[in-house]
């Protein structure tokens, strides 16, 4: 088999541009409406990291937004004429794009101010500060929404954000005892 090293590179940012307009696309269009929102997940993460160092920034495959339940129908009136496709499945709300994108691959919605079934409440839409274009949880509320997570990618992303000092000793402090006890773990044992 010959692997064409060029076509491989080409198809790697033609992947990452795709959610980088995708991104673009639906928080214009939530801002022309008038829609609150904060972007989280991997791009309010990327965002953070790039203030400190844009090399350390990781790429995401998805589009994670915090929105008000209530919200929904009114993004579904915005989305939709432009060709995104509303689904619910497994207890997930998500915008497929015009382009017929995977589910992994859509715009995620988090529900703001959801209660997990562990009884942690997420952030809310006013946890949001401007980015640019867009608006993107606060650093608090992007690290409280990573460590109720808690899967591997949310302790990498948690781990990066260490390493450039977003985050240090005096966090744990900041947050409810068992989430403060998961962000010390990470800071005794990065490595872990």
């Amino acid at each position: 088999m010959v692997i064409d090293g060029i076509e491989i590179l080409n198809r790697m940012e033609r992947a990452v541009e795709r959610v980088r307009e995708r991104l673009l696309r639906v928080t214009s269009l939530l801002n022309a409406a008038g829609i609150d929102y904060a972007v989280a997940g991997g791009h309010a993460v990327a965002a953070w990291v790039s203030t400190v160092d844009e090399a350390a920034v990781r790429n995401t495959r998805d589009v994670d937004i915090v929105v008000r339940e209530r919200d929904i129908e009114r993004m579904r009136t915005v989305l939709e004429p432009e060709g995104y496709r509303y689904r619910h499945v497994a207890g997930l709300d998500m915008f497929l794009d015009p382009e017929g994108t995977k589910a992994r691959e859509a715009v995620h919605l988090v529900l703001a101010h959801h209660r997990t079934e562990a009884g942690f409440e997420l952030p809310g839409v006013e946890d949001a500060v401007q980015f640019g274009a867009y608006k993107i949880l606060t650093l608090e509320a992007l690290v409280r929404s990573k460590l109720i997570a808690n899967r591997r990618k949310d302790q990498v992303h948690l781990l990066d954000m260490v390493s450039l000092g977003l985050i240090d000793e005096t966090w744990p402090a900041r947050f409810e005892p068992e989430l403060g006890a998961r962000l010390q773990a990470l800071l005794d044992d990065p490595n872990g």
